[in-house]
């Protein structure tokens, strides 16, 4: 298991956790809404670590995103798992073949 599955593993516990005593339960206590919005704010923050140019900050925010797109997924019940069955779907697909399948 890597970080991130490690990650998902613990951010699917803390939806049983009490709001007061993790972050991750307290942000999925506010539901959906709030942990996409999370979720963008963090986005934006790792866009403009791109622009400026710092490897550092542009690592941490992108851990920061992560983590956010992990909690938002959790809100919703979708696990990484299916994220990955997603990606192994699509390996060896063109992007641009497969942008172009969507309805």
């Amino acid at each position: 298991m890597n970080a991130l599955e490690r990650l998902a593993a613990t951010i699917a516990t803390r939806k049983q956790a009490d709001p007061e005593s993790s972050w991750t339960a307290r942000l999925l206590a506010k539901g959906p809404e709030k942990c996409a919005e999370k979720f963008g704010e963090e986005a934006i923050e790792a866009i403009i670590e791109v622009v400026k140019g710092d490897q550092a900050r542009l690592t941490s925010e992108a851990a920061d995103v992560l983590y956010h797109l992990l909690v938002m997924l959790a809100a919703r019940d979708v696990s990484l798992a299916d994220v990955l069955a997603e990606l192994e779907r699509r390996e060896g697909t063109s992007g641009l073949d497969e942008k172009a399948s969507r309805p």
